[in-house]
């Protein structure tokens, strides 16, 4: 089976980018004379936010849901200024998983070593931090509300929902099954089912989980909520399938290159699998983690997470 990355099957393409200008997401806003380095397309971080020494608090977290924790972690700055900063990243719950444990974490030639009092995942990813004695519990945060298909601006292949997928000129994004198989499983499912009730088949999906085909079907490498639409930037994929707060964001802030269709045609597909997200803290928490814990199960949050498109879970 081919996993390999997007960037090894279409190294040519990724000659002509269309970079994605992503907006500032660090919990305490940068001003204008903070000095920036990044060069788009080759040195450029966007899932480790904040200052790791200055912060006195520090959050681990899967990154689908990125925008509302941002804007919930601003918040808790702005409530409680005197922790300084949050530092927290957004990855794909294995490599927090992969941090936590070492203590540290090489992101190119820059090495943080940094402990996170509170950690925000899937419940099966905080079960296993349970088991490791890291966490004595875990609560329900929030959840999805469904999966949509991403496409360009004026939707130019006409996708319309799942049958859409069928056709030959449609290329296929999806998050790569080994390192995001969480989400993976989620749309892959999500399709499978929806196709079945239309009585049509997606034998381009192949066996759990397909091979990579890139005339019909690519995956990501590693953090499918930066990969997916710059795919379809690229002109290398001409639709993804993404949860419905990713969708919600990326048209938001890039309005001009991205709309989105519900696959069955209406708004809240039953056949798609909720993504839950919980959260808990690491050992005690230290100084902020319980006061950040408590904030982040709270109204405001709540009401945060709702205009991102996601739900508060019960």
């Amino acid at each position: 089976m081919d996993f390999r990355p997007v960037h090894q099957l279409w190294l040519g393409a990724l000659l002509e980018r269309h970079q994605l200008h992503w907006p500032g997401e660090t919990a305490r806003l940068a001003t204008e004379n903070e000095p920036r380095f990044a060069q788009p397309g080759s040195n450029l971080c966007l899932d480790f936010h904040g200052d790791p020494q200055r912060a006195k608090l520090a959050v681990f977290s899967d990154g689908n849901h990125h925008m509302a924790l941002q804007e919930a972690l601003h918040a808790f700055v702005a409530k409680y200024p005197e922790v300084e900063d949050v530092f927290y990243l957004t990855t794909p719950p294995g490599v927090a998983l992969k941090f936590l444990r070492a203590g540290r974490l090489d992101v190119g030639n820059l090495r943080l070593s940094v402990s996170p009092h509170v950690f925000i995942s899937p419940p099966a990813v905080l079960e296993q931090l349970v088991a490791e004695g890291r966490m004595a519990a875990h609560l329900p945060f929030m959840r999805s509300r469904g999966v949509v298909l991403l496409v360009r601006r004026g939707n130019p292949r006409q996708v319309t929902g799942v049958e859409s997928l069928l056709r030959p000129d449609v290329r296929l994004f999806l998050s790569n099954p080994v390192n995001e198989k969480v989400s993976y499983e989620i749309y892959v499912n999500c399709l499978r089912r929806l196709a079945a009730n239309r009585g049509v088949k997606l034998d381009f999906l192949a066996h759990f989980p397909g091979p990579s085909d890139p005339d019909k079907l690519i995956y990501g490498e590693t953090i499918h909520h930066r990969e997916a639409p710059q795919a379809l930037a690229d002109g290398r994929a001409d639709v993804a399938a993404v949860f419905y707060h990713l969708a919600l964001r990326y048209q938001r802030i890039f309005p001009d290159l991205f709309e989105f269709v519900w696959p069955d045609g209406t708004p809240g597909a039953s056949e798609c699998d909720v993504s839950s997200i919980h959260c808990g803290l690491i050992g005690d928490g230290g100084v902020w983690g319980a006061r950040l814990l408590e904030f982040l199960r709270g109204q405001e949050v709540a009401a945060v997470y709702d205009r991102h498109g996601l739900s508060a879970a019960t």
